[in-house]
């Protein structure tokens, strides 16, 4: 009896240590998933197509950095992900933390003025800044062919990728300027077109394997929406700002009550546009993510096949999904302007 309890003390004893140990192992692969998907959110100063772990060697080509500090420095971002991971210019040295740049001294710390870390105006081409780039001379090109050839041939049906895009341009036209702003919607049409296309191309750019997440980069969506937010306002009419500031057929005690709210609704239209296009990005790239990692968390459980083919499957149905969110959020983005538009220049 006491050497039968003192084997079962050591066979739970090493059952202990096993349980541990996957455990651990289980918690290190959940906390890289979680730190890869994380990267892939944010923007990124190297544009990485993939990455060795084994050999700690990443794949890409660098983008130049552009800091505005004690003058113009420019650099290569190779340096922050080399040797020591510091990048010099000059007199001073420059790290890179969670995705900021802060100025450091030789040995790698934080210079702290007056209790805040030393951080330089930030102007680099970083790879969502490469991703709209590319988008946009890519919108250039073909909407500049397309506007040629029907200045050459009105009648003519258009060919190529013009075919895709005219019902496209003609459903913006008369699916959403018209109903919204009315007689006046064309000189508001280049805006409306602009924005559909840079989010629908973006989004479907984001797609693919280059892990684009640029309309998930909420400096982004705030550009938009203030471009929105500035062009409804520079353009309304007298009746829109009395509407704000001093509502008609109002009994005066209610207008000071509705004078605050009116004016806060104005920044908070340019909130609604930014928040829901951003938020939206952000879920989507963050569930097929953490999809393609069952990959990873249950090859032991399901054998590498199986794991990839629960992967595929899940990873297949969302992708489905994300292209028609591709279109719809370029949609309700450009309604919700033409609506904003519309109300700041409808007559009384």
């Amino acid at each position: 009896m006491k050497y039968l309890s003192q084997l079962l003390f050591v066979l739970l004893l090493s059952f202990s240590f096993q349980t541990y140990a996957q455990v651990e192992q289980a918690s290190s692969k959940s906390l890289k998933i979680k730190e890869t998907i994380e990267h892939h959110l944010l923007d990124d100063y190297y544009f990485t197509l993939f990455k060795d772990e084994e050999k700690n060697k990443t794949y890409g080509f660098p983008l130049p950095v552009i800091l505005v500090d004690q003058g113009v420095r420019i650099f290569s971002s190779s340096a922050f992900i080399e040797g020591d991971q510091l990048a010099k210019h000059g007199e001073h040295y420059y790290r890179l933390d969670h995705n900021k740049i802060y100025r450091t001294d030789a040995a790698g710390q934080k210079i702290i003025v007056d209790g805040n870390p030393v951080k330089p105006f930030d102007f680099s081409i970083t790879k969502s800044v490469v991703g709209l780039l590319f988008i946009a001379l890519l919108m250039f090109v073909v909407f500049t062919q397309l506007a040629k050839s029907y200045k050459k041939n009105p009648t003519k049906v258009p060919s190529g990728i013009g075919r895709l895009l005219e019902p496209l341009i003609l459903y913006v036209r008369d699916e959403i300027a018209k109903p919204n702003i009315g007689t006046k919607y064309k000189q508001f049409m280049p805006f409306l077109l602009s924005v559909f296309f840079l989010i629908w191309i973006v989004n479907i750019l984001g797609l693919t394997p280059f892990g684009f997440n640029i309309t998930g980069n909420i400096s982004v969506t705030f550009c938009l929406a203030l471009m929105t937010l500035i062009l409804v306002n520079i353009n309304g009419n007298k009746s829109y700002w009395q509407h704000i500031f001093w509502m008609p057929d109002v009994p005066y005690p209610v207008r000071l009550i509705l004078l605050p709210i009116e004016v806060l609704g104005i920044f908070t239209k340019g909130l609604s546009l930014m928040i829901r296009l951003y938020a939206n990005n952000v879920a989507g790239h963050t569930v097929i993510m953490g999809l393609i990692a069952i990959i990873f968390l249950l090859n032991e459980e399901f054998t590498v096949g199986g794991s990839i083919s629960i992967s595929l499957l899940l990873t297949l149905f969302i992708y489905i999904i994300k292209i028609l969110a591709a279109f719809l959020q370029a949609y309700i983005f450009t309604i919700l302007s033409a609506l904003f538009i519309g109300q700041a220049v409808e007559e009384h």
